[in-house]
């Protein structure tokens, strides 16, 4: 144990000391009762100690979130599509200097509020299981191997280069057995089988905390084996610190150890939970609940040492020293990072490359790349206008983002493109009214300053739909983003007869001074209105109203936000009779030469523990993988109506696109494509972008494929241990060139604990240039016991027409090992297969194979 000096030498703030040493001398100077407010998320500021606040709770799953504009990639899941080590890095990097941007702003106005701190809670690299999972956008797909490789990128592309301080620090999570059921995650016990575990569950985490060096990690809600996680001290002693060495920072996910009493009723209360969490090495609590307050109870009743609470609040000083972050800022690099970094055009190139990176060509007959020559492009879906379609959950503000459909006419010419609806989402759920409702002229806006409507307008702008995210941002130049009042006029014309209602679309929100107010008036109906503030009140809403096609009705939306810290949002949404759009779909379907269909789902649908009432979906979780009823009908119609039908999906996970899949000419799968999302979907379909995505999970034909959602086993899961026919492999994805592989090299034999290396050939044999993702899988054979095969290996290659790379690999002992059953990682004596190709063996996908043989036996460190 570290022994501060003597009080007055006031070791803490000398800069030149060691990091422990001052860590151990602010805890020496710290009474038990500021101890356990420090140990909260929202940790209040010391004065005598000159010790500022801090909020350790910000977010940076795609993009620096929830806190105003930043550069917002695709959606995690999207971003392992990429299969780009190199990109992972990038926009790693990216976050982390947004953060620290965003961190030196906030300090020079006195800002310590939460999002805008350094401890960045990304990457989610729990594994993608099962596609009902609503979480599993979140992560990056359902291989270990894949997953933790490019979370290590990531996580030291954001924790920067410096050898004296970090960019920011990351926190994988969540620790470590953790993929719904949402409903059940406060009191769910996972029940995992010891191979499992080591082979599955904790190999990316492994990875990413060694190799990536995280500083940081957050334990999860459920319990594994009867122990709550975030109590568990085989996961965060035993493994975590032992095993693997770690010597960071815990922290709980928020309310976490809330359910050690009211979810998983281990402890009494909230003394004997805290005392728990920390003893097994939590370090932090989330203070929704504030459970962390009740610390110096539990030591004055026996439950914990202040000692041990000592050595977590060391950790905790140690990581805001080892961000620079109460030193001079001369001495820190990272504090001369202007507010100018935040969402720069080098950082929006990247997320532009990403979005182009992520999408996946999982079909084509060979009518992709359409040429721009003429042909008339029918786009429908629902997916096509709705913002909420293009950046997923955990997000920044996407400021200059454009839709689906603008992507598409950026890319094919206005008089080329026209639109309809076609259908909802789900029947149950509104969605974004579409720009066809209010016409060529669109919808005016006028803006005041202040709640009152009074004044000189401040700014007019005109929009195609209402569909805005302005939270942290002004929502035009002149209007101050704090408080604001603003009226949307224009005219709506619905498509046919038939009731409508129309709504203001729910708000997210997370500070309770946050507070809107909504007027809605259609001519001819009663005029509604709400108010709310955060965490209460409703979103507008009209009752069914009965409107005849071809009608223009007037309409005022009036709109007032107030919120010291964030902005605003405000999409008007309706429910429309599915039976029209559809038939106004199959009216203009008559005119197009070409049929585009985006269909999807969307972060409102399938996500964290949310209320969704509607069939297939339950608590953010999907029970039904197929896309919705109602988009299956807008696509069996389009398919029927004789025309090329080109279908571009939208999700966080997979769906079973079903028969309409099969018969569509093309297949496209976008993901929630971030910022440059609807961009880069009109410059694949022209072909002025090769696709090369490739799926980082498998999507099944059908529920009857997959075990129960709630059991953990890994057998019938994953292509690791998959055995039936999937609609598209783990691995697939086409381009608009071909390759070809040629002069496998690898031994013969092969030494337990040694290197193995391996090398091929890669030639693009097609006419255009394009990106192929060379895949190694690795199959123990006569060995039913262990996965049937496994990635281990995979590299981006660039070739020009005609042009051929040499790709090698290097496979260390821990890529040969696998579990045995009682977890432990070991290389053992056999034969083996391994197959280098664009995907797995037995698909479309080129490549070749060979066989070498594992002599002697070798054990791995846990």
């Amino acid at each position: 144990m570290l022994v501060p000096v003597a009080a007055h030498a006031q070791v803490y703030a000398d800069p030149d000391a060691s990091i422990e040493e001052r860590a151990a001398d602010y805890v020496a100077r710290m009474t038990l009762e500021e101890k356990a407010r420090q140990m909260q998320n929202s940790a209040p500021a010391i004065p005598r100690l000159d010790l500022p606040a801090y909020d350790w709770w910000n977010e940076g799953l795609h993009g620096l979130a929830r806190a105003g504009e930043a550069t917002v990639f695709p959606q995690a899941i999207g971003m392992a599509a990429t299969w780009d080590r190199e990109l992972l890095h990038a926009e790693g990097r990216v976050i982390g200097t947004e953060a620290r941007a965003r961190y030196n702003q906030a300090q020079r106005e006195g800002n310590t509020d939460r999002y805008f701190g350094l401890t960045i809670w990304s990457p989610n690299i729990n594994i993608f299981r099962d596609p009902r999972w609503g979480r599993g956008q979140e992560t990056l797909g359902e291989d270990p191997y894949l997953t933790g490789v490019l979370a290590t990128a990531f996580v030291q592309g954001m924790q920067g280069d410096d050898p004296d301080y970090r960019l920011a620090i990351a926190t994988p999570k969540h620790f470590a057995v953790h993929s719904g059921p949402e409903p059940l995650r406060h009191e769910f016990d996972v029940d995992v089988d010891p191979q499992d575990l080591a082979e599955t569950y904790l190999p990316a985490f492994r990875r990413t905390m060694i190799e990536g060096d995280a500083d940081s990690l957050m334990c999860a809600y459920n319990a594994v084996d009867g122990v709550p996680a975030c109590g568990s001290s085989f996961l965060m002693q035993d493994i975590l610190r032992d095993a693997w060495g770690f010597d960071g920072f815990v922290t709980s996910d928020c309310g976490a150890i809330e359910d050690f009493v009211s979810g998983h009723r281990t402890h009494e209360d909230h003394a004997a939970a805290s005392a728990a969490s920390i003893i097994a090495g939590t370090d932090t609590g989330c203070n929704f609940r504030n459970e962390y307050w009740a610390i110096p109870e539990a030591v004055e009743r026996g439950l914990i040492s202040e000692e041990r609470v000592d050595v977590a609040m060391r950790r905790l000083m140690e990581a805001r020293l080892r961000l620079g972050m109460l030193d001079p800022a001369e001495r820190v690099p990272y504090a001369q990072i202007p507010i100018t970094e935040n969402h720069s055009a080098a950082h929006a190139e990247v997320a532009l490359r990403a979005a182009r990176e992520s999408i996946v060509l999982l079909a084509n007959d060979g009518i992709l790349p359409l040429a721009a020559d003429g042909r008339r492009l029918l786009v429908v879906g629902p997916a096509a206008v709705s913002r909420e379609a293009l950046n997923g959950n955990y997000k920044g503000t996407p400021v200059g983002q454009a839709l689906p459909l603008d992507g598409i006419i950026a890319a094919f010419g206005a008089g080329n493109v026209s639109f309809a609806q076609g259908s909802p989402f789900v029947e149950e759920v509104g969605l974004t009214v579409p720009r066809t409702v209010f016409g060529p002229a669109g919808v005016q806006a006028r803006f005041w300053n202040g709640n009152g409507f009074a004044g000189p307008v401040t700014a007019t702008t005109t929009q195609a739909e209402i569909d805005n995210d302005w939270n942290g941002v002004a929502p035009a130049p002149g209007v101050q983003r704090e408080a604001f009042s603003a009226e949307f006029t224009g005219t709506i014309t619905v498509p046919a007869d038939g009731e409508y209602v129309f709504a203001v679309g729910d708000r997210k929100c997370d500070f309770s001074d946050d507070h809107q107010s909504y007027i809605l008036a259609i001519e001819g109906f009663e005029t509604r209105r709400a108010w709310a503030s955060c965490g209460q009140g409703v979103p507008l809403s009209t009752e069914p109203v009965f409107m005849r096609a071809g009608e223009a009705h007037a309409f005022s939306l009036a709109f007032t936000h107030r919120s010291p810290r964030l902005g605003a949002g405000l999409t008007l949404t309706w429910r429309p009779p599915a039976a029209a759009l559809l038939a106004e779909a199959r009216d203009a379907a008559r005119d197009a030469d070409v049929i585009v269909a985006l269909v999807g789902l969307t972060a409102g649908l399938e996500g964290e523990e949310m209320r969704v009432d509607a069939e297939g979906f339950q608590g953010g979780d999907r029970s039904d993988i197929a896309l919705p009823a109602v988009q299956r009908e807008l696509l069996e119609a389009m398919e029927a109506s004789g025309k090329p039908l080109i279908i571009v999906g939208l999700t966080g996970s997979a769906v079973a696109y079903g028969q309409a899949g099969e018969d569509a000419a093309a297949l496209l799968h976008a993901w929630y494509g971030g910022e440059a999302g609807g961009q880069a979907i009109g410059e694949v379909l022209a072909g002025t972008v090769n696709p090369s995505g490739r799926l980082p999970v498998t999507f099944y034909r059908g529920l009857d494929d997959l075990p129960a959602f709630d059991d953990y086993a890994m057998d019938g899961r994953t292509y690791r241990y998959y055995t039936g026919a999937p609609e598209f492999a783990f691995g697939h994805g086409l381009s608009y060139t071909s390759f070809a592989y040629s002069n496998l090299v690898l031994p013969s034999e092969t030494r337990a604990g040694e290197r193995m290396d391996v090398s091929v050939a890669v030639t693009n044999t097609g006419a255009r240039a394009g990106d192929e993702v060379v895949q190694l899988y690795l199959e123990p054979l006569d060995r039913p016991d262990l996965p049937r095969r496994s990635l281990k290996g995979f590299a981006r290659l660039a070739l020009e027409p005609g042009e051929s790379g040499i790709v090698g690999f290097s496979l260390v002992p821990r890529d040969l090992a696998f579990a045995d059953a009682a977890g432990a990682m070991r290389v053992q004596p056999g034969r083996y297969r391994l197959w280098v190709g664009g995907g797995q063996d037995g698909t479309s996908a080129p490549g070749l194979a060979g066989t070498f043989t594992i002599t002697g036996e070798a054990s791995l460190p846990r």
